[in-house]
């Protein structure tokens, strides 16, 4: 108990908690008492009752991937010619123009990894939806994006970040992390790159001064020690990056959704709980005190257990994500539109505040309450 009193007051000073440290926190603390620290550190980086959130669309490019993860619906193989499809411009239109009647500018385009979608597609992708949509942003991609792309043009990942970059990339996801355990990996991704890949694209993208996010899927086969020193990675390349630089803006971690996939049929997947998503978040919020931001999934958890997270050290309620397909084929089903995400906001006891992917107030003429 002693130890667990020492630990409260250094994670009240948003000191740096160890790997063994937080292990223990978040096994032994009392959850209510966890949520206190993490919310206290959130009124310590955020003051005022402020949440923020977000109008965006995400559109997958294609459904065509090698990745081989095991708990995926949506992806399919390149000779699986009646499944395969990528967007069209026509599509791309239609898609942005009506995000941009729903008031917002931000499109979240992942592409997974097609194997002969190389620098050339993606580059004229991005250069022709900025050059007909001047004022879109693109937060594109992703880490395994990246370093495939690399791989395909056996190029470094910082050349094929820059070439993005001048074709209109905008910020860099932090998707496909998952668990950053290459245990974990070997056996969810096959054929997904590795530890040391998505981080050293982070690296880059931090050099670059190339906004990002963070995420973590968790709930399957990773043990608490594997969460805990995922958070840990993340925090020690976040210091690395050079000073000035946005480094990670975000961090988002969700339940694993594995309705129907391979997955479910080949472990036995036991669903996260309330509490323990709460938990989550909590021990985030202490972990990663040099990332200011920490979003709730409203998305795999659900209203009631989103807003409880507001008060465990989550300060942003994510995006109405008018389109999303990946978690949606493997059981996650909640929606939220402007109003609604507002509204829960409000109930939680927030002032909801529009954002964009920088983490800024975001205005816009289209936007009606």
């Amino acid at each position: 108990m002693r130890d667990l009193e020492k630990l409260s007051e250094k994670a009240l000073k948003q000191e740096y908690l160890s790997r063994d440290e937080l292990i223990l926190i978040y096994e032994k603390m009392p959850l209510p008492h966890l949520m206190y620290i993490a919310d206290s550190i959130r009124r310590q980086k955020h003051q005022g009752d402020k949440v923020s959130w977000q109008i965006d669309r995400n559109v997958n490019i294609t459904n065509v991937c090698i990745a081989g993860c095991s708990f995926c619906n949506f992806s399919c193989r390149l000779n699986e010619a009646d499944k395969c499809y990528t967007v069209s411009i026509d599509d791309y239109s239609e898609k942005i123009e009506e995000l941009f009647r729903t008031g917002g500018n931000q499109l979240l385009l992942q592409g997974g990894l097609h194997p002969k979608y190389g620098l050339s597609f993606y580059s004229s992708l991005f250069r022709e939806l900025k050059s007909a949509y001047p004022e879109l942003k693109l937060h594109a991609l992703g880490p395994p994006e990246i370093a495939h792309i690399a791989r395909l043009e056996k190029k470094s990942y910082r050349y094929v970040l820059e070439k993005l970059i001048e074709s209109g990339l905008d910020s860099l996801p932090g998707a496909g992390a998952e668990i950053l355990s290459d245990r974990v990996r070997k056996q969810l991704s096959p054929c997904k790159p590795d530890v040391r890949a998505w981080l050293e694209v982070m690296r880059e993208a931090h050099a670059l001064n190339l906004p990002t996010s963070a995420t973590m899927m968790f709930g399957h086969i990773e043990t608490v020690a594997e969460r805990i020193e995922h958070l840990i990675m993340l925090r020690d390349l976040h210091d690395k990056r050079p000073a000035g630089t946005y480094g990670f803006l975000a961090f988002i971690c969700w339940p694993v959704q594995s309705l129907g996939t391979r997955m479910a049929e080949e472990y036995v997947i036991k669903p996260v709980s309330s509490s323990e998503y709460v938990r989550m978040i909590a021990i985030s919020r202490i972990a990663l005190t040099n990332i200011d931001n920490i979003q709730a999934s409203w998305l795999t958890v659900g209203k009631d257990t989103a807003q409880i997270c507001l008060h465990a050290g989550a300060n942003d309620f994510g995006s109405i994500m008018i389109e999303e397909n990946v978690v949606s084929s493997a059981g996650a089903d909640n929606r939220f539109d402007a109003t609604g995400i507002q509204n829960a906001i409000r109930e939680a006891g927030f002032e909801p505040w529009l954002r964009n992917q920088k983490y800024e107030r975001f205005l816009t003429m289209n936007y009606e309450r």
